[in-house]
């Protein structure tokens, strides 16, 4: 573990203003969110704000928000979110170094809508290949040394058997000292044993295990039975 506990303080905010407006964002205001494996998946509905709360994560820890390696900063001329600016962190012990040092902070921010470009400034060539395979090279060839590693909604340019490897691109970099903090929509990278769920909503922040994900079993009647849910959305 790199990081125990992020968290963020204001002394007031407009609770009808975005981010503050976000459930889960209000309920890190006001209890932190703890991190108890070395892989935290965050799920959710569009909408939810597992993204804001990644994207925050990674600006804390001072990786770019628009995606790269720590020894990136900044690409974007955008400067940091409200709630990435203002994030912190509990260090766990074998993490203080990196959380008190740049020079040996060590980590990675990939998101899905700026993967390519942050890919090609890390000499990727992501252009030569698909999208997917720009993606496996990062994990392959970034994705190797202790550090704090963030990804959102990765699986978006994977097929099933790319997320498979993807899994063991995260179990093998947990098992060597990583941590990943995961945004997602997969009911196949959250099946990864050991992981921590986080999921976020309406009712703000709460850990669940997979079994009781709503997209778990959402999939499951679908490729039981499209039809029940096709009937209505396909007109006739």
């Amino acid at each position: 573990m790199i990081v125990e506990r992020a968290y963020a303080h204001l002394s007031s905010y407009d609770e009808d203003a975005w981010p503050w407006s976000v459930p889960c964002v209000r309920q890190l205001l006001d209890e932190g969110l703890r991190f108890t494996a070395p892989v935290t998946f965050l799920v959710g509905e569009n909408g939810s704000g597992k993204s804001t709360l990644v994207e925050a994560l990674a600006e804390g820890f001072g990786l770019d928000s628009y995606g790269g390696s720590h020894d990136w900063r900044y690409a974007s001329p955008r400067g940091k979110s409200a709630l990435g600016e203002r994030m912190r962190f509990d260090a766990a012990s074998r993490g203080r170094r990196m959380a008190t040092s740049w020079s040996a902070r060590k980590g990675f921010f990939l998101r899905a809508e700026t993967a390519l470009d942050a890919l090609g400034r890390e000499g990727l060539s992501p252009d030569s290949v698909s999208h997917g395979e720009g993606f496996l090279a990062a994990f392959r060839g970034k994705f190797l040394h202790p550090g704090l590693y963030v990804l959102d909604e990765p699986e978006a340019a994977l097929s099933f058997s790319s997320c498979l490897e993807l899994i063991g691109h995260i179990d093998r970099l947990a098992k060597e000292g990583g941590q990943v903090i995961c945004a997602t929509h997969s009911p196949v990278l959250t099946a990864l044993p050991g992981a921590d769920i986080v999921e976020v909503g309406e009712h703000g922040i709460r850990r669940v295990v997979w079994r009781e994900l709503g997209v778990v079993d959402h999939w499951r009647r679908y490729l039981a039975d499209p039809h029940a849910y096709l009937r209505h959305i396909v007109e006739p």
